[in-house]
C-alpha cells in the first residue's frame, strides 16, 4: 500500500450545514386555568309587609302562609335537619373539588402516559431494571419495551411512523439519518445542546448525528471493528497481535498451515466477500486508512486498498491464507481454523456460544504508519416526529442515554454475557478500558470514521445497496480478472446513483427543500 495520504473528511455526509428542517417546538403541558369558586350570596331581607302576588293571567293569589316556628329540642327535629344540610353541603364541596381536579388534570395533561420503545438487541430481562428505575422516578410515565427483529426493521419502522402507529422512542443505525430525516424529532436544547453533545460523545457521533444546531439522536453505545485473535495459536507460533499492516504481512506465514494447496489453518480471514463477515466494513476501513474517498471510491488510494484486501485470497501471493472454500469466518474462528478475524464487539457472543472453551482476546485493528483510522458502526436512540407524547419521550430518552442508565444497562447485560455494549459516552470509557473484549472498542472510538457501508444493518436501503456495488467490485477483480480501476469505476457510478436516490448529492450533502 502507498504511503498514507491525509484521511478525507467524510463527516459532511450527515454533518449538514443546512438544517434538514426547522426544529419543532416541544409540547409543554398547558397551564391550569383559573379555579372556579362558588360564592354564597345571602338571601335578601324579608319585606316589611306581605303583598298580593299576581300570577300571569290576572288571577290574584293569596300570600303564602307564614312558616310555623321551629321547635327546639327533640320534639321539633332541628338538629337532624341541620346535620342533613351540613352533609349535603359537604357532598357539594367534595364534588366540586373532585370535578375541579379532573378538569385541571385534563388541562395540564397530568394523566398517566404510556410510551412505546422499540429496541433491537436487549432482552426484556436486561432492559427492564433500567426502565423500572425511570418509572419509579416518573410515576406518571410508563414504558412498554418491544424487542424487534432486525430483519426489515428500518422499513417496518418507517411504515409504522408514517401511519402514526409507530413507537415513541426507537433505536436506529448511525448511517440511517438520511433515510429517517422526516421521521426523527430533533433533540430539544432542554435535553442536550450541540456543545454538550460534542463533549459527551466521540467525534464520529458528532459527524453522524449533529448538523449545525440540530441533533437527530443520542447514542448509548459505540462499536466498529476489532482484531480477534486466538491466544493458543498465537502462543504456539510465538507471535503477538500486529499493530500495523506491515507486521500483519510478516505474521501470516507463521500462522498459516497448509497441506499442499489445502489450507488447514488460516492466519486471517481476508480477501473474499461470501465467507468473510463484515467484509464491507473491512474494505471501507482499508480505503479510509489509505486516504481514499468513499463517496467516490476511485483513484490510486482506493485501488491500492482493494488490491491489498485481495492479497490474502490470491493463491500466487506470498500471504495467501484464505479462500472462498473455507467456512464462514466467525465459525472458522470459533472452531480454531483461523487465527484472526476483524469483527464488531457483539461477535464475541457468537464465538463464545459456538465454543465456550476457546481462549481469545480482541486487539485494536492494524494501522498504516503515520496515521490512525478506525471504523464506527453503532446504534442510536431517537424520538418519533409523530409521537403524541413528545415531552415524556424526551424525558425518557434523556434518562436512557445518561451515564447512570448506560452503566446500569452494561451491568445488567454483563450478568448473562461477556460484557455489555461498549459505552458511547467518552467519560465512561476508562471504566472498561482494561476489559479484554470491550476495551478495544472504546480505545479506538476517538479515531473512528463511518460511512453507509456498514454490514448487517438489514436496511434494504442505503447500506445494503452500496455494499452490493462494493461486493461486485471485489468479485469482478477476483473472479473475472477485471482491473481494479475499472471495477471501482463501476462501483463509483453505482454509489452516485444510490446516494442521489436517498437525497444525497455527489458532495454527500442531503437535499433539502
Amino acid at each position: 500500500m502507498a504511503e498514507p495520504l491525509p484521511s478525507p473528511d467524510l463527516s459532511g455526509l450527515f454533518n449538514l450545514e443546512t438544517p434538514i428542517r426547522a426544529k419543532p417546538s416541544v409540547t409543554e403541558p398547558s397551564s391550569p386555568g383559573p379555579v372556579m369558586t362558588t360564592e354564597v350570596v345571602p338571601p335578601p331581607p324579608p319585606p316589611a309587609h306581605q303583598e298580593t302576588v299576581v300570577i300571569p293571567g290576572g288571577v290574584p293569589s293569596q300570600p303564602p302562609p307564614s312558616p310555623a316556628p321551629i321547635q327546639s329540642g327533640p320534639a321539633g327535629g332541628s338538629l337532624p335537619r341541620r346535620l342533613l344540610m351540613i352533609a349535603v353541603f359537604l357532598l357539594l364541596v367534595g364534588g366540586l373539588l373532585v370535578g375541579g381536579r379532573f378538569v385541571l388534570g385534563l388541562i395540564s395533561g397530568g394523566g398517566e402516559v404510556t410510551l412505546t420503545y422499540w429496541g433491537l438487541w436487549e432482552n426484556d430481562a436486561i432492559i427492564r431494571p433500567v426502565i423500572a428505575k425511570f418509572e419509579a422516578d416518573h410515576p406518571k410515565i410508563k414504558v412498554q419495551y418491544v424487542k424487534q427483529s432486525p430483519r426489515q426493521y428500518r422499513e417496518r419502522l418507517a411504515a409504522a411512523i408514517a401511519r402514526a402507529e409507530g413507537p415513541d422512542v426507537f433505536r436506529f443505525h448511525n448511517t440511517w439519518v438520511a433515510m429517517l430525516k422526516n421521521d426523527l424529532a430533533l433533540v430539544p436544547s432542554t435535553v442536550m445542546t450541540p456543545a454538550q453533545f460534542g463533549t459527551s460523545f466521540y467525534p464520529v457521533a458528532v459527524a453522524d448525528l449533529v448538523a449545525g444546531q440540530n441533533i437527530f439522536g443520542i447514542p448509548i453505545m459505540i462499536d466498529g471493528l476489532g482484531l480477534y485473535y486466538n491466544e493458543d495459536l498465537f502462543a504456539a507460533a510465538g507471535v503477538t497481535p500486529p499493530a500495523t499492516w506491515e507486521e500483519m504481512l510478516t505474521l501470516v506465514p507463521k500462522l498459516t498451515v497448509r497441506n499442499g494447496d489445502q489450507i488447514l489453518t488460516s492466519a486471517i480471514a481476508l480477501g473474499t466477500t461470501g465467507n468473510v463477515e463484515n467484509f464491507s466494513d473491512i474494505v471501507a476501513t482499508m480505503m479510509l486508512q489509505n486516504g481514499a474517498s468513499l463517496v467516490a471510491p476511485t483513484g490510486t488510494e482506493a485501488e491500492e486498498a482493494l488490491i491489498f484486501y485481495r492479497k490474502f485470497a490470491s493463491p500466487s501471493d506470498p500471504v495467501y491464507t484464505w479462500n472462498d472454500t473455507l467456512d464462514n469466518s466467525v465459525y472458522a474462528f470459533a472452531t480454531g481454523k483461523v487465527a484472526m478475524i476483524l469483527a464488531p464487539s457483539w461477535r464475541a457472543f457468537d464465538v463464545k456460544q459456538l465454543n465456550p472453551d476457546l481462549r481469545f482476546k480482541i486487539a485494536p485493528i492494524p494501522q498504516l504508519p503515520g496515521s490512525t483510522v478506525t471504523w464506527a458502526s453503532y446504534w442510536v436512540e431517537g424520538v418519533s416526529a409523530k409521537s403524541k407524547h413528545q415531552q415524556s419521550a424526551w424525558e425518557f430518552l434523556k434518562y436512557l442515554t445518561s451515564g447512570e442508565s448506560a452503566t446500569m444497562l452494561y451491568s445488567e447485560a454483563a450478568k448473562t454475557r461477556l460484557f455489555g455494549e461498549p459505552y458511547g459516552r467518552v467519560e465512561l470509557a476508562s471504566t472498561i478500558a482494561d476489559d479484554p473484549f470491550a476495551g478495544t472498542y472504546v480505545s479506538q472510538a476517538k479515531y473512528a470514521k463511518s460511512f453507509p457501508l456498514a454490514s448487517r444493518t438489514f436496511d434494504n436501503g442505503l447500506n445494503d445497496r452500496l455494499i452490493k456495488y462494493l461486493e461486485d467490485a471485489v468479485n469482478t477483480v477476483a473472479n473475472d480478472g477485471v482491473a481494479p480501476a475499472a471495477a471501482l469505476e463501476t462501483a463509483r457510478a453505482g454509489f452516485a446513483q444510490v446516494l442521489s436516490s436517498f437525497g444525497l448529492t455527489s458532495a454527500a450533502a442531503p437535499q433539502t427543500k
